[in-house]
């Protein structure tokens, strides 16, 4: 206030806050609880503390998938092939819905986006998700047609499936970090492991129903 110099920080202190503030974004997308120690110098107990949470949050959602794959338990066995495609669907929306919300969550960090564009982000990353979910169905659906001859409806339906799965993937990656920065949570701890869950079910729930409406089981 009195324009007079009272200290300085230096490079050091400078780098090991950058340090400090990289590493605890990392551990909040893995889904554990900020360690305030070096990784080898962290009690067990305490590092298991922190992890366990999200864990069982994790779990209990996971149920629902479960849930999902009893429900079309019959039309799984009429067609044992729907099976092999689950884990790809799956995994490629969790990935899809990763990206969307690893490059949101650093905005709302660099404070470039904000809740008041809300629907900006909504609009590019359906736009994002088009493009990247009609390459990806095309390419299963060149790919399942070759080497599946003759389920050529099986290959359309998992297409379709997988262009819906990372238009869904994308859509929620991109808002839930703003929907958290809005409820006055951390983003960057919600977002990523709900993100996982929610796509997870999601993808299950379009794949499965897709398929009993094109496939005859």
């Amino acid at each position: 206030q009195e324009d007079r110099l009272v200290g300085i920080i230096t490079v050091d202190d400078a780098i090991d806050v950058l340090t400090e503030e990289t590493t605890e974004d990392f551990q909040k997308l893995a889904a554990t609880a900020p360690e305030d120690q070096p990784y080898l110098k962290t009690p067990v107990v305490k590092m298991a503390r922190n992890r366990i949470v999200w864990l069982l949050v994790l779990m209990i959602s996971d149920m629902v998938s479960g849930g999902i794959l009893g429900k079309f338990q019959d039309e799984l066995t009429a067609l044992p092939l729907l099976i092999t495609f689950i884990p790809m669907l799956t995994d490629t929306g969790g990935n899809a819905g990763s990206q969307s919300s690893t490059l949101v969550i650093r905005g709302i960090a660099l404070h470039e986006i904000g809740i008041a564009d809300f629907f900006k982000v909504l609009w590019k990353e359906i736009r994002v998700a088009v493009i990247c979910g009609v390459i990806l169905g095309l390419i299963n659906f060149i790919r399942l047609s070759i080497q599946y001859p003759g389920h050529e409806m099986v290959a359309w339906t998992v297409a379709l499936a997988m262009i819906c799965t990372v238009l869904m993937a994308k859509s929620i990656g991109g808002v839930l970090p703003l929907i958290a920065e809005k409820l006055k949570m951390d983003p960057a701890l919600m977002a990523s492991p709900l993100i996982t869950t929610i796509v997870d079910a999601g993808s299950l729930l379009i794949y499965l129903n897709l398929a009993k409406m094109f496939l005859p089981i």
